[in-house]
């Protein structure tokens, strides 16, 4: 299935994104996450790319593995970092030759040590430019790229954000994927943006269920997502109650997605982090499965 199908009328895009762990064992904790979550029928799974790391070879064989095991629909990730066109290329075939049929296409992240992006010789310095190649030499492919709510942390400026996207759109997206969020209001108003500036794909809300707070200090060290005062107030009451934690995120995320669908989104992609608690938690709460 391409991702293109996936949203529609009378329906809702349910996705997970894993990414790929160093070990065997943590493979074997992907596959138990996941198989605790497809009681809920998502559209598919999506696996991220580790950039220049152990795992970045791995996604290609996690992706298939998850396909082969579940029967469902699946997209690989894969960034601009550290590849030539060459070895894109033969990426790509490798996913055709898996049966992968979707891709989600990002710039990505420099390396830490980097601290800034620099194009690769003979390689993209954009995802538009990804994008357009996927669907110059591999058109079979069903691609997604990522939106920001809260605006892209290397841009100078929303607008110029939202040009950008408009240009992975018009490269040949079928389905923008957002960065997590956690204040609804940043979503809405990117997506009346989004849609004043005529981009007609889906519009996906992102959403990373907070887990602990140690996990949401982290998130505002890394910067660019706004934190409700209400949410980490609720955190720093509970400074030793991991369960008491847990709740209050999914407890959080089950208000948002709700009014998420209310307002008639495509669909709600979930970032699990490997983990089923916090999402089967929240699932169970929108989408009673019996």
């Amino acid at each position: 299935m391409k991702l293109g199908t996936v949203y529609g009328p009378g329906r809702i895009g349910l996705s997970y994104e894993v990414f790929p762990p160093k070990t065997e064992a943590g493979e074997g904790q992907v596959l138990e996450t996941l198989e605790a979550l497809m009681a809920f029928r998502p559209s598919f799974v999506s696996c991220t790319y580790g950039a220049g790391g152990s795992t970045r070879d791995k996604t290609l064989d996690l992706v298939a593995k998850i396909q082969q095991t579940f029967r469902i629909t699946t997209a690989a990730h894969h960034t601009c970092v550290d590849f030539s066109v060459a070895e894109i290329r033969a990426w790509l075939r490798r996913a055709t030759d898996l049966g992968i049929e979707n891709i989600v296409a990002l710039r990505g992240d420099p390396p830490k040590e980097a601290g800034v992006f620099v194009p690769p010789p003979d390689g993209f310095a954009h995802a538009n430019e990804l994008v357009a190649f996927i669907r110059r030499e591999f058109p079979h492919f069903g691609v997604a790229v990522g939106g920001y709510p809260e605006t892209h942390r290397e841009a100078s400026n929303p607008e110029e954000d939202l040009a950008n996207l408009k240009r992975k759109v018009a490269a040949g997206a079928d389905v923008v994927l957002t960065q997590l969020f956690y204040r609804n209001a940043d979503f809405f108003e990117f997506r009346r943006r989004y849609q004043a500036a005529g981009i007609g794909v889906p519009l996906v809300p992102g959403i990373l269920p907070v887990i602990s707070l140690h996990q949401i200090q982290r998130i505002v060290s890394l910067g660019g997502v706004t934190l409700p005062a209400e949410l980490l107030a609720a955190l720093e009451a509970r400074p030793d109650d991991p369960e008491g934690q847990l709740a209050v995120g999914v407890e959080y995320a089950v208000r948002q997605c709700r009014e998420l669908l209310e307002v008639g989104v495509p669909g709600l992609h979930f970032y699990i982090l490997n983990r089923a608690e916090a999402p089967r938690r929240i699932l169970q709460a929108l989408l009673p499965c019996g």
